[in-house]
């Protein structure tokens, strides 16, 4: 059926369920699996406001950082792939927009299926928050499998 699946998570415990998901099903029909997590890149004002409160090379600390995080992240991943038999390839983009890396990931990498999670947010919270799990849905032509 689905032959390779993105991963879409972010670290969070709500993004573990989509990961867990993800694997097992990639596992049950034998599917090649790509994993992305997204992160912003350091706002101008935010590196200005560091350089103020004197911290010196502000985007060096943030990019030390995010390699350090991203090679937490990306053990703890390949612990739960290894426990699910697979072998995942590991992505990590910087983008304003989560939900246009994810989409632009899963159609560069060949993806036909994108599976993510998603707080299930409605009316008012939808629109003040923003959903990126929205913003994927209507943006790409590939099948999104929504972890709630």
């Amino acid at each position: 059926m689905y032959k390779h699946i993105l991963i879409a998570t972010d670290g969070s415990e709500l993004a573990l369920k989509g990961l867990e998901h993800g694997l097992a099903l990639a596992q049950s029909i034998g599917a090649k699996v790509t994993i992305l997590t997204v992160s912003e890149p350091l706002h101008p004002e935010m590196a200005r406001a560091a350089q103020l409160a004197g911290v010196e090379n502000a985007a060096i600390r943030y990019d030390q950082q995010l390699d350090s995080l991203m090679k937490e992240r990306f053990a703890f991943i390949e612990d739960r792939a290894r426990e699910h038999g697979l072998k995942v390839d590991l992505t990590h983009e910087l983008d304003r927009s989560p939900a246009e890396a994810i989409v632009r990931t899963a159609k560069l990498s060949g993806c036909d299926l994108i599976v993510m999670s998603s707080h299930g947010r409605r009316g008012v919270q939808r629109m003040l928050l923003g959903s990126q799990t929205s913003e994927v849905l209507v943006t790409t032509p590939i099948p999104v499998l929504v972890i709630r």
